[in-house]
């Protein structure tokens, strides 16, 4: 089957456009939001997502009526392709169909990857700044009380050391770092 997907931001705003080109696309079915795309939490998306099947294309004017962001559309194109769901986009010429389309969608991704790149390296350069100006201290320890017991009763075969990090609320990579780094608290 070939689905189209329709998306306009208010409820005002018209959708035969984007209609009439998917019918000219031949799609068998039209899944519509009058939504804003800047969530992937849209009603007909998740319908159209959920009602896809193998062999079947999804069809949209372009990508920005699919997806507002790289990270949302690559992730909505890895579910398709765990279904087996071919995708064209008119607009940027996308069609999954074809090398050439594949090859588009890998660009795409490895765009993505480094926006996310750059978002963290800018990230780790705000808090650097902000703690050589006294405004960032990083997360203030967790406080266990009952701590130091605990590690005493699983040291002594009393407790196990699952259950003791379950009764402290305490994760494993925090247990095992206080016990490397001698914290009793």
């Amino acid at each position: 089957m070939r689905i189209g997907y329709v998306r306009v931001s208010t409820l005002d705003q018209k959708t035969e456009r984007q209609e009439t080109l998917l019918e000219d696309f031949g799609v068998d079915k039209i899944f519509i939001d009058k939504a804003s795309g800047k969530t992937a939490e849209r009603p007909e998306l998740k319908k159209m997502m959920e009602y896809v099947r193998e062999g079947d294309t999804v069809i949209v004017e372009s990508i920005s009526r699919f997806a507002r962001s790289a990270r949302d559309f690559l992730e909505l194109m890895e579910r398709l392709t765990e279904k087996d769901v071919k995708f064209i986009s008119k607009k940027e010429a996308i069609d999954t169909q074809v090398p050439a389309g594949r090859f588009m969608l890998t660009v795409f991704a490895a765009v993505a990857e480094l926006e996310r790149e750059y978002l963290r390296d800018r990230q780790r350069e705000g808090i650097e700044i902000a703690r050589r100006a006294g405004k960032y201290r990083g997360r203030k320890p967790g406080i266990y009380p009952g701590f130091e017991y605990l590690l005493e009763q699983n040291q002594q075969g009393n407790i196990t050391a699952a259950k003791a990090m379950k009764k402290l609320g305490m994760s494993k990579t925090t247990w095992y770092r206080k016990i490397r780094e001698g914290h009793r608290s």
